[in-house]
């Protein structure tokens, strides 16, 4: 699969809740691949957590942060990198996807509710309405996530190995008119001399 895959980055894309961590980490695994979490990474820089830049500076800072960390990452190759929720909402954030293979973890607004009911790490919940919040953000998010190349709807009974193991069946079928194309030139190549 890493041949297939000739160490282009793979960005996990989705909202706050669908696992792009947990799931990350064992693609990262199976590939041989590093892992990357671009939260992680903003809050070892920033030596504050997300909550902390947002509350002091406020969420713009914090999406600039997110563009510098990315810019940064796509520099590499062979890394399977979580991305933050709202990654996709700044235009220059997708040039930098672009060099890899995206992939769009979608999980359902209901499970994804149920998932973070309990977590108070995610500042764009800190809301009266997290329910009504969540939905609009998947709302404002969602046509931009559909311009990933492959989207795993996730079923709630899922693991996220089952999940990750669905994420690397399906990469061959994203690949393959790349590799079918590269084959196919060169074949031209070899008839032309």
């Amino acid at each position: 699969m890493s041949s297939l895959l000739q160490g282009v980055n793979l960005y996990l894309i989705g909202m706050m809740g669908v696992g792009k961590t947990t799931v990350g980490r064992l693609l990262a695994q199976q590939l041989g691949y590093g892992f990357v979490d671009t939260d992680n990474v903003i809050v070892q820089a920033a030596g504050k957590s997300i909550n902390e830049i947002f509350a002091d500076q406020g969420e713009a800072a914090f999406r600039q942060l997110e563009s510098d960390v990315l810019a940064q990452v796509c520099a590499f190759t062979k890394l399977t990198i979580a991305t933050g929720g709202g990654i996709v909402l700044r235009r220059e954030n997708w040039s930098y996807l672009h060099h890899g293979l995206i992939v769009w973890l979608d999980v359902p607004v209901d499970l994804l509710l149920t998932r973070l009911a309990e977590d108070n790490t995610r500042p764009l919940l800190q809301d009266a309405d997290p329910s009504g919040k969540l939905r609009s953000l998947l709302e404002q998010r969602q046509p931009l996530y559909k311009q990933a190349d492959l989207r795993i709807t996730v079923q709630a009974e899922e693991t996220p190995e089952q999940v990750a193991a669905r994420v690397m069946e399906a990469i061959p079928s994203v690949l393959k008119p790349q590799v079918a194309h590269n084959h196919i030139s060169t074949e031209e190549q070899s008839h032309s001399q």
